[in-house]
């Protein structure tokens, strides 16, 4: 008998769940569709092993640089390898690396533009003064220098790619903060002797999960194209770990006549992204107050 009064909650939390997504499929069916096409390259970049037609790692020098045909859907590289292998496991290592990315720099910038704007004061001051430095830097060039710094390896790409996106994360959530710590709610937990860190955490933070959640949809997109410029400059994942980018950099001598080795990572970096941000759109403005009564 307890379980069951126990296991209410989370049929209901399960049912709610079912039903927003049912409601964002039939009210922005345009916005569902890139998401389905985010969930088909998410689950290929999960299950490589299992559908990769072949060892994207396997040198073939008799069918070096041969076009797309009914072996090799893609055709194979300047070393005989596999590209649709190369493909499918590329896309667990650019997906990984945009995912670990954008977590890792929305938490550390959400956690720092709360303390900001929260705070206020000198701790605000000094806080914005650096993030405006760090603004002042082009996420890339950001990256690349981070990179050059530490070393190329798959995990500085990760955190240099992560602490190009913090700056952003800041400026969202502060200002969200600012807004959020004007309420009366916010002055009446004040007034009741609750302390900061209880009040940032029961009211301040749960106000701005939605804009979170917003900015790692559509931050992820930014970070793939980042991944792969890196990888085309030469400082990403180290070889032979195939990526999106560094494929296309492997390409670049070889675009004419061998165009297959451009176009096949070209478009699922533009396919990708593209879902990305536009799945993002619709996030956005689902979870916008300002909007659901507008549709």
């Amino acid at each position: 008998m307890e379980s069951t009064i126990n296991s209410r909650p989370s049929i209901t939390a399960i049912s709610r769940s079912l039903s927003n997504i049912i409601e964002f499929v039939r009210k922005r069916p345009w916005h569902s569709f890139w998401g389905v096409i985010i969930i088909l390259v998410t689950l290929t970049a999960v299950t490589a092993p299992l559908i990769s037609p072949s060892d994207p790692l396997a040198i073939n020098v008799k069918k070096m640089r041969v076009p797309p045909d009914g072996e090799n859907w893609a055709g194979t590289d300047t070393l005989g390898r596999d590209v649709t292998s190369r493909l499918i496991y590329g896309a667990r290592s650019s997906l990984f690396i945009a995912i670990c990315s954008v977590l890792l720099g929305t938490a550390v910038g959400g956690a720092w533009g709360i303390g900001s704007g929260y705070l206020g004061g000198k701790v605000d001051l000094y806080s914005e003064r650096f993030v405006e430095i760090l603004l002042a830097l082009p996420g890339l060039i950001l990256a690349y220098m981070l990179v050059l710094v530490l070393g190329a390896s798959f995990w500085t790409v990760i955190a240099a790619l992560a602490i190009s996106r913090v700056p952003t994360v800041v400026r969202v959530v502060r200002s969200v903060v600012l807004s959020v710590k004007q309420t009366m709610y916010v002055d009446a937990a004040k007034s009741i002797g609750a302390s900061q860190s209880r009040i940032i955490w029961k009211h301040v933070f749960p106000q701005c999960v939605a804009a979170l959640i917003v900015l790692v949809t559509m931050d992820i997109g930014g970070v793939i194209i980042g991944e792969a410029s890196l990888s085309f400059l030469g400082v990403g994942i180290p070889p032979p770990a195939p990526s999106w980018g560094r494929m296309l950099g492997e390409s670049n001598p070889n675009l004419y006549p061998m165009w297959w080795l451009v176009a096949s990572p070209g478009i699922l970096i533009t396919l990708t992204v593209l879902a990305f941000n536009l799945f993002g759109d619709g996030i956005r403005d689902a979870l916008d107050p300002r909007l659901r009564g507008t549709e």
